[in-house]
């Protein structure tokens, strides 16, 4: 890489986390901190969860898999535009309807806070993994570029998210997620045609890549596995307690679906984008095997895009990853503090809770780095995302989200469904095998997340439905709800507060986005032949999007 390329990364990383910290006075009550106040704009809350979920993988997992298996990729990531159109027209108002902080402080209420509490400390647990294995792949995008040690990589960036993280509270994680999806989505853009003008045009990739390169399935990712992972990732993106704060977040049912169907666009459009530099590259470089294929969507990057560029691409890469990390990170922080620490110490003044908030995050951030170091030891990203997400995704998430539609489960069949889904997933995927020496596919393991708790949960709905009785829990949490609904008096005084978080949120994006954009125009000046013309169109793209950020903002 170019000094412009480090001197590129280093104004980018300064944009990002002052923008952050720009929030740092925000963040004053829970709600404003871990729920933004509750009315964000629904396109911001939908663009920060696309972000939140594309970043965990999309370079690295699924690049991994567009190298060596062509549009395999795309159609896995297919599936996660048809889970969101389901959740945008079921579970994303329901959740809205709740008019809970958390999803922890809906199960609370309609399951019981012994429910809540076990829900919370195994969520707490895989969440952690989850981030560890996500904060991996920002720090191989590093190493990938630039040769520095990978444990360096993951020490200096988990620092980096932990501060943004802690000072921005939710607002500063969603805006740094918008800015990020601009660039990202604008850099990709120079890419993907520097990349065809590489090899000699498209019609080189349709008659020099591998053979099945532009089948849908191949080996292990089965037409049986599209299935399974499509199921999987409904509950996923349903049911994710980081995810759910982006649907509780807005203002109404109606803009909590809006975030689901925008979710469900992007993901139709985007994956054919994405996929395309490391698909390409497999023509420049067919020698990549096992985890160096991680690396082949960066390698792509350093083949075509000119100096300063890269630099950019590398920036919006790191950061767009670590949108999973700073994600999850506030959800754990949220958990802990509103619905596990808040339990114990009930009178602890607001001031104290934020303290101790804010200490959570820096707390499980230091945990998340510790688990990022230990990912190359078992297996790769690959591997982690896939199999965790199999055994656990469904069966954990799976149950809470049934629950916000059944009137007849009660909080102990809603745990005893999880607990029986996770033993008998965990059985097969890990006890099973060493049992009898035959191991599920990875189609078979994903289904059988699938489909396991949903039998048990549809099993215990008919037999209570059978007896025409509602659940205790249930009549107990509609008269809870009624309660809620009649606190107009304090709602309409953070109502006020959101609006004024939204204007300033707004403006704050409205300049980054001004900034980003002179820094497109800026490195089109330095570049030459086809990169001048295309990087210069994006530039004034962008900042046309942050004046008319601004000017609404004015006019209104």
């Amino acid at each position: 890489m170019d000094i412009l390329d480090y001197i590129v990364i280093l104004v980018f990383a300064v944009i990002i986390v002052a923008a952050g910290l720009s929030f740092r006075k925000t963040g004053k009550s829970m709600k404003s901190y871990f729920a933004a106040g509750g009315a964000v704009p629904w396109r911001i809350s939908s663009l920060s969860l696309f972000m939140s979920f594309f970043s965990a993988g999309t370079f690295v997992v699924w690049g991994a898999i567009a190298y060596q298996h062509g549009v395999v990729a795309i159609a896995i990531q297919m599936t996660m535009c048809v889970a969101g159109l389901v959740v945008g027209m079921f579970i994303a108002p329901a959740w809205q309807r709740s008019r809970a902080l958390t999803a922890a402080e809906f199960v609370s209420r309609r399951l019981g806070v012994t429910v809540q509490k076990f829900y919370s400390y195994l969520i707490l647990l895989i969440s952690l993994m989850y981030t560890g294995a996500f904060l991996y792949p920002v720090a191989k995008i590093i190493n990938v570029s630039t040769g520095y040690p990978i444990e360096a990589c993951i020490l200096l960036l988990g620092i980096l998210i932990i501060i943004y993280t802690v000072i921005g509270g939710l607002w500063g994680v969603m805006i740094t997620d918008v800015i990020q999806f601009v660039v990202l989505t604008a850099a990709v853009l120079i890419v993907v045609p520097l990349a065809f003008d590489r090899i000699g045009g498209v019609n080189e990739l349709l008659t020099n890549a591998p053979p099945d390169f532009f089948m849908p399935v191949n080996g292990e990712y089965s037409w049986l596995f599209l299935l399974a992972f499509g199921v999987y990732n409904g509950i996923f993106i349903g049911g994710n307690w980081a995810y759910v704060q982006r649907y509780t977040t807005v203002d109404s049912p109606k803009s909590a679906s809006k975030v689901g169907y925008l979710f469900a666009g992007l993901y139709l459009i985007s994956p054919v984008i994405w996929m395309l530099p490391p698909m390409i590259y497999r023509l420049v470089n067919p020698n990549l095997s096992g985890l160096a294929s991680e690396g082949a969507y960066l390698m792509m990057c350093k083949e075509v895009l000119p100096k300063g560029l890269l630099g950019l691409m590398l920036g919006g890469m790191v950061f767009a990853t670590a949108s999973s990390v700073n994600t999850t990170l506030n959800l754990s922080a949220a958990v802990f503090t509103n619905d596990l620490y808040k339990s114990v110490r009930p009178h602890t003044n607001p001031r104290g809770l934020m303290f101790i908030a804010k200490m959570a995050v820096v707390v499980f951030g230091l945990i998340t780095i510790l688990v990022a170091l230990l990912v190359p030891s078992v297996g790769g990203i690959v591997e982690i995302v896939l199999s965790v997400g199999a055994v656990t995704g469904c069966s954990l998430y799976g149950p809470p989200v049934w629950a916000l539609f059944s009137k007849y489960h009660t909080g102990q069949s809603i745990l005893w469904c999880t607990i029986l889904g996770l033993a008998i997933n965990v059985y097969l995927k890990f006890i099973h095998p060493l049992l009898t020496a035959i191991s599920l596919t990875r189609a078979e393991e994903m289904l059988a997340g699938a489909v396991i708790p949903f039998v048990l949960l549809a099993g215990y709905e008919v037999w209570a439905r059978g007896k025409g009785q509602l659940a205790d829990d249930y009549v107990r949490y509609k008269k809870g709800q009624r309660h809620i609904v009649g606190q107009t008096a304090e709602e309409d005084e953070e109502e006020t507060s959101s609006e004024e978080q939204n204007n300033y949120g707004l403006k704050v994006l409205a300049r980054t986005l001004a900034i980003t954009s002179l820094i497109f125009v800026g490195l089109a000046l330095i570049a030459d032949g086809k990169a001048l013309w295309i990087t210069l169109s994006i530039g004034i793209m962008v900042g046309l999007g942050g004046w008319s950020i601004y000017q609404s903002k004015r006019n209104s």
